[in-house]
């Protein structure tokens, strides 16, 4: 069973719309897709959640029935970029990083198989590389349908956008429905970037003051700010504002997001940001 939400505006009109943009992100969890027009501008939004966590086999057969079925996905798009959100991946340093030992990064940490692909992205403003394997069977099926398009990995994208969004030093939590991603921004230097499989609210605050305390960072002072899929009634955000008393959602002025009531102001981060 899949769960879908949508968000379409109305103050762009189809007719003037000369040139679409797709951008799609995918996740075992679920998938998400966001279409722009020729000015960049985002109109249209839609979000699909799985009931559980499925397999990349099952995810990508979910993919196909989608693009069969959706009028919106079966335009001429311009230009296509496709967002791998998986927790296959490290950070690199870019005084350590060589493109011939990609492998070596990944393999104390992740399983790799025979038939992976290993890539890595430049983060912008940083002097860091993402190492990572992205799901080339969906890959594949995209460039059946669009031909040539840009990918990257989702901690690439949303190191990024918070880099651009950063003032000042702050503690980002992103979080999925089985992981949370922890970057830490100085100004415009990333500090920390990290992601952790959770299953519990206690696993959750552990990752969360583990690492407030491997950077000497006093829980009682700390100021986090959380974004994704945690909303303030619910027990993740209850057991964050327990230890740590300054917790605000970052705060997305997309309109897209401010006309509707199915999306919160903090969600779609990487795709609308």
């Amino acid at each position: 069973m899949t769960v879908q939400k949508r968000a379409v505006s109305k103050n762009i009109s189809e007719e003037k719309i000369t040139s679409k943009n797709l951008s799609i992100q995918f996740s075992l969890d679920g998938f998400s897709f966001s279409i722009s027009n020729q000015h960049d501008e985002i109109y249209l939004l839609k979000e699909y959640s799985f009931r559980e966590t499925v397999s990349i086999a099952v995810c990508l057969n979910k993919i196909v029935t989608t693009f069969k079925t959706e009028k919106e996905l079966q335009s001429d798009f311009k230009n296509v970029s496709v967002i791998h959100q998986n927790y296959l991946n490290t950070l690199v340093p870019d005084s350590l990083f060589d493109t011939n030992e990609l492998k070596s990064y990944l393999k104390f940490t992740v399983k790799i198989l025979a038939t992976d692909r290993i890539d890595s992205d430049s983060i912008s403003k940083t002097r860091v590389k993402n190492v990572y394997i992205p799901y080339i069977n969906i890959n594949n099926f995209l460039f059946q349908n669009f031909g040539p398009f840009e990918f990257k990995h989702h901690m690439t994208v949303l190191i990024e956008k918070l880099l651009l969004k950063n003032n000042g030093f702050r503690f980002y939590i992103h979080v999925s429905k089985h992981h949370v991603d922890i970057i830490v921004i100085e100004g415009i230097s990333l500090i920390f970037a990290n992601s952790f499989e959770y299953h519990s609210k206690e696993d959750f605050i552990y990752y969360i003051l583990f690492v407030a305390e491997q950077l000497k960072l006093n829980p009682e002072k700390l100021k986090v700010i959380l974004l994704g899929e945690i909303e303030n009634e619910s027990d993740l955000f209850s057991i964050v504002y327990k230890y740590i008393r300054e917790v605000s959602f970052l705060k997305n002025d997309h309109f897209l997001l401010s006309n509707t009531p199915d999306f919160s102001r903090h969600s779609n981060f990487i795709l609308l940001g």
